[in-house]
């Protein structure tokens, strides 16, 4: 995942619309495929590294990595560490990352009508 560089045109733009438009801002922490598919997982509660990595068949440990700790940089989710051997991590959302809870179920609502205009306008083409 590779980092805008904060001196550029895009960095300006991006940060200028997030700042006027609070939707932009939000969809920019959790706009990414993976961001969104971790919450959808941890909204059930608690989880640990292996478990999320078993669910996101897809992704790589590498990536899962990256996109755990910038969310939990963007304090969606805290990361404990039990110390344990082996050492146990659980990953769980914040206060903040619970209230994802209500538009994460009408993102799917929407996903599953928006599959169904889809699928409609495909059999009548």
């Amino acid at each position: 995942m590779t980092k805008i560089k904060e001196t550029s045109t895009s960095f300006a733009n991006k940060k200028a619309l997030a700042d006027e438009c609070p939707e932009i801002y939000a969809s920019n922490i959790i706009g990414g495929q993976w961001a969104l598919a971790i919450c959808c997982y941890l909204i059930n509660g608690k989880m640990r590294f292996g478990e999320l990595r078993k669910k996101l068949q897809n992704i790589t440990e590498r990536m899962l990595t990256l996109q755990l700790r910038r969310l939990e940089e963007d304090k969606i989710i805290t990361r404990t560490v039990f110390a344990e051997v082996p050492p146990r991590v659980e990953y769980e959302l914040t206060e903040i990352g619970y209230k994802l809870k209500p538009i994460i179920l009408e993102f799917e609502k929407w996903g599953n009508e928006h599959k169904e205009v889809v699928n409609e306008a495909s059999k009548n083409d």
